[in-house]
């Protein structure tokens, strides 16, 4: 049964081919009260420019719950029913965003993965200490199958690029904030990522200097020391594996004395 949702989208992973639906983006947000919602599938790019939402943007849409999903937050969204509503920016040390994030309950990761997908499969995480954040090399093309479909894609759809296959992981070492955290280490999808790799790439014509780009983002803005960094996360179907899907950094406000 379809249903109106009104959600706060957080997250928005790099476009995937999809044999079933030509690409995907694995999109998410919070509902007004706190709770995880995960749109799924949706053809981000072939959505008109009126309903491509950036993050942080109140949207409202028709969906439904996920067959073939046990996942408990995935819900099947009607594009057509996409709207824009209104978009939360970073003023005031992003409190309008914190507004509604602070309704999330945190969960450590190693809590998290005592937890089956049909339980819980998105979770805010805080983060206690990075460890290390390493950018790993991957395959510069997508598995045959994806390949065809996207040569196909492109024959009849001269206003769509094929989406570009980035040769390389960004992997996170951190630990959570349970107190026996032994570390944990996940690749992060976040399409921001993926966005300023390619432009530092077409900038500077150079894969290392682009991957170093990303690398001291991630370090000295998203991870630095003066950051209250949190993920989100959200699970693999497949795999049951726990991915880095967004990222919360507003900065640590400390609090002045009372006397």
């Amino acid at each position: 049964m379809t249903e109106p949702l009104r959600i706060l989208i957080t997250c928005k992973t790099y476009p995937q081919p999809s044999l079933s639906y030509q690409e995907v983006v694995c999109t998410a947000g919070v509902r007004e009260d706190g709770k995880f919602v995960r749109l799924y599938p949706l053809n981000f790019r072939k959505q008109p420019a009126e309903k491509q939402f950036p993050k942080y943007s109140w949207i409202s849409v028709d969906a439904e719950r996920k067959s073939g999903d046990p996942r408990p937050e995935s819900f099947r969204p009607d594009p057509a029913s996409i709207t824009i509503l209104n978009h939360l920016d970073t003023a005031r040390n992003w409190a309008a965003r914190k507004e509604v994030i602070d309704l999330v309950n945190e969960t450590p990761m190693c809590e998290l993965q005592k937890l089956t997908q049909q339980v819980k499969s998105l979770g805010l995480v805080k983060v206690s200490s990075i460890d290390d954040f390493v950018i790993v090399p991957d395959s510069r093309t997508w598995k045959p199958e994806h390949e065809a479909l996207l040569k196909q894609q492109n024959l009849f759809d001269d206003d769509l690029k094929p989406i570009e296959k980035v040769p390389y992981r960004f992997v996170c070492k951190y630990k959570c904030t349970a107190p026996d955290c032994k570390g944990h280490r996940q690749s992060i999808i976040d399409w921001e990522f993926y966005e300023l790799y390619r432009r530092m790439r077409n900038e500077h014509k150079d894969e290392k200097i682009a991957t170093a780009k990303v690398k001291e983002k991630f370090i000295n803005t998203i991870a630095s020391p003066d950051k209250d960094l949190h993920f989100f996360v959200g699970t693999v179907l497949k795999h049951s594996s726990w991915l880095i899907i967004g990222t919360f950094y507003p900065k640590i406000e400390k609090q002045g004395r009372l006397f």
